[in-house]
């Protein structure tokens, strides 16, 4: 028997092999399948079936793709509706993998159809679960990811009680907890960094699991303090559901190389991503551009500040990283980009195109700028706003960014910081595309103005 798990690094996502004899099986797949099926031509096993813990909304699954190229059949848990086929596990069903077994149980709360998977050794001793986004690793799955749903974020809370009290509790303390995200995700608070770990070093840990808390102090718990989910979670959902561009087309259409002249012709009608560095973007960049570098928090933040999701896209990007960038894009759902920038932003300026900047200074050039009149925008999360501020700044978190646009006033200077440089860049993007143009970002973000200045930080309460 072997297990090993697959973690994407930039979505903070981890896919399972689970291999026992000439079977195997996989749970929640990424978009691409390749990699799954070099495993299982290197493993010399067939794959029998494509374990679904939920219907994600944070990426697109390849389940569909995987099971087309392989046979395998995809297995969701009760309460499942989707419009291609699938297998409906009961709750308490055993599947067999070679000479072990994986138990199915119904675990609702973080969604309804939400089924961890109980792995059986060769002796059935209980050896492992993959619990999806029912229970992380240090945390639990938020309770208001649920699509048409009837029911509230407690009533969702209250489930998953009840579903981590007899369906997870119950097992062993070497259990292994084999978790769908880690620290990044935007499907839980407070991730560990730690990818997976034993249930009995969780009941010390987490405190989900601690049983001296009640259902009102566990609903109180996950259901406070949460960002408001991505706009595109919905849609991830909707596509997890249906039946999508294969990921082959999708990297046909993606990396064709365009020239300037041809590049330009299509800028008009389709969303141009920079994936470059942040400071490249400040110095030259093309007019109307989202500014979404693909060192950072790539494909979550480009699905975060586009629009919407089904419109054409061009990439600027840098030479030989074509095919990842529109890979990642494809994971959240960016189905449609139509070639990238053939010699990027220097063959743009040779035929002679219009370019822009963004202002952009150090944090003791701020603090020597600034008085009480200044606009100053915090793009952090609510976490990192709580945590320390500047007494004159103004929250208005970075994934809210389209919600806000009417309160800027395209004549009025911004200065705009994140954490570290990277998510303000991307706000003054938008900004600049939505004709706000008066911006300045601040380099190194609040962590160098924390460090380089002696302008007052407060933890008041935050106001939005």
């Amino acid at each position: 028997m072997n297990v090993e798990q697959i973690y994407t690094g930039c979505l903070a996502e981890a896919t399972y092999f689970i291999q026992s004899d000439s079977e195997c099986a996989i749970v929640d797949p990424l978009r691409e399948t390749d990699v799954y099926l070099e495993k299982i031509l290197s493993s010399k096993t067939s794959l029998k079936y494509i374990f679904i813990t939920h219907f994600h909304a944070d990426f697109v699954s390849g389940h569909v793709d995987l099971a087309k190229e392989t046979g395998a059949s995809i297995v969701f848990g009760p309460k499942a509706e989707a419009s291609f086929d699938f297998y409906q596990a009961h709750d308490g069903e055993i599947f067999n993998v070679g000479g072990i077994q994986i138990k199915a149980l119904h675990t609702p709360g973080h969604t309804l159809e939400s089924t961890c998977y109980l792995l059986l050794d060769e002796q059935e001793k209980e050896y492992c679960i993959f619990t999806g986004d029912t229970l992380f690793i240090g945390d639990v799955g938020r309770p208001d990811l649920a699509v048409k749903s009837d029911l509230s974020q407690a009533d969702l809370a209250k489930l998953l009680h009840q579903s981590l009290k007899e369906k997870i509790k119950p097992l062993g303390d070497h259990v292994i907890i084999y978790p769908a995200h880690g620290a990044g995700s935007a499907c839980g608070k407070n991730m560990s960094k730690e990818r997976f770990d034993t249930l009995g070093n969780q009941r010390k840990l987490n405190y989900a699991l601690n049983d001296k808390l009640t259902v009102d102090d566990f609903v109180s718990e996950v259901t406070c303090g949460l960002n408001e989910p991505p706009n595109y979670f919905p849609v991830n959902v909707a596509m997890n559901k249906g039946i999508n561009k294969t990921f082959n087309d999708i990297i046909k259409s993606g990396i064709k190389p365009l020239n300037a002249k041809e590049f330009k012709s299509l800028c008009e009608k389709a969303t141009v991503i920079d994936c470059r560095k942040p400071q490249e973007f400040a110095l030259s960049h093309i007019p109307n551009s989202l500014f979404v570098g693909i060192d950072g928090g790539f494909a979550p933040w480009a699905a975060s500040v586009m629009k919407k999701l089904d419109g054409e896209v061009l990439l600027l990007v840098e030479e030989g990283r074509e095919y990842e960038a529109v890979t990642r894009l494809a994971r959240v759902g960016i189905d449609n980009t139509i070639g990238f920038l053939n010699g990027g932003i220097i063959a743009w300026e040779n035929a002679g195109f219009k370019t822009e900047m963004v202002h952009s200074i150090d944090a003791m050039q701020f603090e020597s700028e600034i008085n009480a009149e200044s606009n100053i925008i915090d793009v952090r999360n609510n976490g990192e706003y709580a945590n320390g501020h500047l007494m004159n700044s103004v929250f208005r978190p970075l994934d809210q960014i389209h919600q806000n646009l009417n309160e800027y006033q395209s004549g009025t200077n911004y200065y705009i910081h994140c954490q570290g440089g990277y998510r303000s860049m991307i706000a003054c993007s938008v900004l600049k595309a939505n004709g706000v143009h008066n911006v300045t970002d601040i380099k190194g973000g609040f962590g160098a103005i924390a460090k380089s200045t002696s302008l007052q930080i407060t933890n008041e309460e935050i106001a939005i």
